[in-house]
């Protein structure tokens, strides 16, 4: 006889129970009270991108019943009986809920006003859309994420995706409380306000009122902001409402034992709505894990719940962040070893037994790539090299480590697919082990594996694009699209990352694709780009106008002192050779820019992926030493490259003799003067890794010297990785200076004649970006304040006088008034 298995609730926990039990033998009935089939609510702030439910769905399910859009209304124990709201009866034999969780809402008065929403499900996200679409505020709209850990920042990302600017507010005195600690949530604060995201820690929402078409959030701190949208991300209840009679943990939720039994014997309870022996939990690998033992215990067997590996690595608003096992040292007698490179931005901790043997746990932010390699040796013994400063953490993986904790695959599992040839690649290794199915934070390591074994790797950009950068960038040129969607719909995947977005925007503007906020465009960039200015530490914005080769006159030193004193902006004069103007509003910016570009300035790009300054020492024209104009080169250099789009900066300097004032040698195309015309040196670089340049061409006139930088910066562009200096993309060429001399010196490809049309193309084509928005009011809409009307300050930007001149505000020291 068959038996009957009823499982309430079809969510990702629900989902994957279903999936272990089709070909069991019992029938599955599944409630769902979503009219939608079950998606992947871990990645819901991508429902953003592309407004379809469908990118979500997880794989469709045979040999069940599924009724969606049906809530149970109730259940007789006693008969195993669940009755669904139609009036539909079902009886069982055994009973699962997998009914989840709801949104914490914290009794703030006026949490039920409209424009309020919590963050849940993708109706949630529909509703707060609608919500942000109907608002009154011209141009980006303003909204406050109450909360701020994983939930409330995964929030904040989605509003960034529907053109708001975010405020995060979190009770607590640093993000992320539960998964890092004080210095790693430090430089994760640093981080997202970088990406137009406000941070308040330490406080909370008192009040929340309507004020016509706007909310008015007053927060303990005593700061009021102005609001076109609230929600609410302040963590999870478990749902337990359906009165089953059956005993809920001290925290919530159906409690149940090793087996996920509650103390009926016919119902179990897994995923968010269980407390396992007392404890809940609201990630989804313990709830995977709890789906695998009951359908364990229906097939027979004795399997029992190991525990929950509470690690998380995610990539939030871009940023990189990393907890597993003990990752606030709660151990008694645990040492932590921590390294804190504010210059890289990033941050790590290892914490380790009293004897300094045992990993215990660790914390990453910024740079979460070593976690896959760490995380398996928590309880095991660490590597000596790991305690030391910059210690080595690509250390061995053991074969019985966890590459997959949402399901529970081991090292020892992918390497025999992969050795046994079963699995070539991430798809079949997902397949056959169901490895990266869960989360998807292990599938670097699946690739990792596939190069350790033996296995060629694919150059893919990412998971949308099977091709590389170089590819899709001859791809884009052949057909001539001109968007991403076109792009990703004809040669991808999905909706696209923060890994392609940026990349294929860099290619279309390398293309002359029109202004860098234009319609789509926009939607591609980061926060830099998309206000054409570099987001400081306090939420302002430095303004950098072009001084090519450093050159400039009375009157434009005039000018740009004015701006400076009107506007009360920090002045420095950089390495580059130009002046940055520092402590400007997004709405100060478009009346900044037009003061500036009406003196005849234009937009220097320091925000962009592109030519920053050709810098030059005074040459032939004052120096006794010099040999050639090298004012006069530099200038020409910058505005016949100004505004060129590549894969990562770009820096240049001339020298007027063998003295080398500028310093040529230290940047990514250098040129030497000398007695007989111009030495070119290409892929040097200061920062983190210095390198010198090379010497490509020698004793070249200047026409000879133009062809070969244009073909040199063309084929860069064309060829190298995304976020690839000149210095790494010449290291990893294969045949190095000598194939590049070959290439854009002999032409021995043929192609120079076709880069240097390229590169004329872009100099014929160039438009001031800064010009670009002052001309076109849709673009000018989008710089306004995000908290308060246009021209009123932002009252959560403050200064302090030092030397003479207004700097941000830093905590403990008195401000200026403004």
């Amino acid at each position: 006889m068959t038996r009957t298995l009823v499982v309430i609730g079809y969510g990702m926990v629900g989902h994957r129970l279903t999936d272990l039990l089709r070909d069991s033998g019992w029938r599955i009935v599944v409630f769902g009270e979503e009219s939608r089939p079950a998606y992947d609510r871990v990645a819901l702030s991508s429902y953003v991108d592309t407004w379809s439910s469908a990118d979500l769905e997880l794989p469709a399910l045979t040999g069940c019943e599924l009724r969606l859009g049906e809530k149970v209304v109730s259940v007789d124990r006693d008969r195993r009986v669940v009755v669904g709201a139609s009036g539909v009866e079902v009886t069982y034999d055994a009973l699962v809920l997998a009914t989840g969780s709801v949104p914490f809402v914290p009794p703030v008065p006026g949490r039920d006003l409209p424009g309020c929403h919590v963050y849940r499900t993708i109706d949630d996200l529909d509703e707060i859309r609608a919500t942000v679409e109907a608002a009154s505020r011209p141009g980006r709209k303003s909204g406050m994420v109450l909360g701020g850990g994983l939930l409330g920042l995964e929030a904040a990302n989605a509003l960034r995706g529907m053109g708001v600017s975010p405020h995060v507010v979190e009770l607590a005195p640093r993000l992320m409380p539960i998964q890092v600690d004080e210095g790693g949530a430090g430089l994760l604060k640093r981080l997202v306000e970088k990406l137009d995201l406000t941070v308040h820690t330490g406080t909370s929402a008192s009040s929340i009122e309507r004020d016509g078409s706007r909310l008015i959030a007053k927060l303990a701190s005593g700061l009021e902001l102005d609001l076109d949208v609230v929600v609410f991300s302040a963590g999870i209840r478990p749902r337990t409402e359906l009165d089953l009679g059956l005993p809920l943990g001290p925290r919530g939720g159906y409690l149940v034992d090793e087996a996920c039994r509650t103390s009926d014997p016919h119902v179990f309870a897994i995923g968010e709505c269980a407390a396992v022996e007392g404890v809940t939990y609201g990630l989804v690998a313990p709830g995977y894990s709890m789906a695998e033992v009951v359908a364990d215990q229906l097939a027979g067997g004795a399997r029992v719940f190991p525990g929950a590996d509470v690690s998380t690595k995610l990539k939030l608003l871009g940023v990189d962040v990393a907890s597993f096992g003990d990752a606030h040292a709660t151990t008694e007698g645990a040492l932590e070893v921590v390294v804190n490179n504010a210059v890289a931005g990033t941050y790590s901790k290892l914490v380790v037994s009293d004897d300094a043997r045992i990993l215990l746990g660790g914390v990453l932010v910024g740079d979460a790539s070593s976690y896959l390699s760490l995380r398996p040796l928590v309880g095991k013994e660490v590597p000596a090299a790991l305690l030391q400063p910059g210690g080595a953490v690509d250390v061995e993986m053991p074969a019985d480590a966890q590459v997959c904790s949402c399901l529970a695959v081991t090292k020892q599992t992918i390497t025999d697919a992969i050795v046994s040839g079963v699995a070539c690649d991430v798809a079949e290794l997902k397949a056959c082990t169901k490895a990266g199915t869960g989360c998807g934070s292990c599938v670097p390591m699946l690739k990792k594996l596939l190069t350790e074994c033996g296995v060629e790797q694919s150059k893919a950009l990412c998971e949308h694009f099977t091709h590389s950068r170089a590819e899709l960038f001859e791809i884009v040129r052949a057909t001539r699209i001109t968007t991403f969607s076109a792009l990703v719909e004809k040669h991808g995947t999905g909706r696209g990352c923060d890994i392609c977005k940026p990349a294929v925007a860099s290619i279309l503007a390398s293309l002359g694709n029109g202004h860098i906020l234009g319609a789509e465009q926009v939607s591609l960039q980061d926060t830099n780009d998309r206000f054409l200015a570099n987001l400081q530490r306090n939420g302002t914005y430095s303004v950098v106008p072009r001084i090519p080769g450093g050159e400039i006159t009375p009157e434009k030193l005039i000018v740009i002192g004015e701006v400076a004193r009107d506007y009360g902006l920090y002045t420095k004069i950089t390495g580059g050779q130009r002046i940055d103007l520092f402590g400007a509003t997004v709405d100060q910016l478009p009346e900044i820019w037009r003061r500036l570009v009406d003196a005849g300035f234009e937009s220097g790009h320091a925000y962009g992926k592109s030519l920053r300054t050709v810098k030059s020492c005074v040459g032939t024209t004052w120096c006794r030493y010099g040999v050639q104009d090298s004012v006069g080169l530099a200038i020409e250099l910058e505005l016949r490259y100004r505004g060129l789009r590549s894969p990562h900066k770009l820096k240049s300097a001339v020298s007027g003799c063998a003295r080398e004032c500028a310093e040529a040698r230290s940047k990514d195309f250098g040129i030497i003067a000398t007695e007989n015309g111009w030495n070119l040196y290409v892929a040097g670089n200061g920062g983190f890794t210095p390198r010198h340049a090379d010497l490509l061409v020698s004793d070249v006139d200047t026409e000879q010297l133009i062809r070969v930088i244009d073909r040199f910066l063309m084929f860069y562009i064309r060829t190298a990785d995304r976020l690839q200096r000149t210095a790494a993309w010449l290291e990893g060429l294969d045949g190095g200076l000598d194939h590049l001399r070959e290439v854009v010196v002999d032409d021995k490809l043929g192609i120079c004649a076709d880069l240097e049309a390229a590169m004329e193309s872009h100099v014929s084509d160039y438009a001031d970006e800064w010009r670009g928005v002052l001309e076109d009011p849709e673009k000018l809409a989008r710089f306004t304040s995000f908290v308060n009307a246009p021209g009123t300050p932002d009252p959560t930007i403050s200064f302090r006088a030092e030397r003479g001149q207004r700097v941000p505000v830093s905590l403990g020291i008195p401000e200026v008034v403004r």
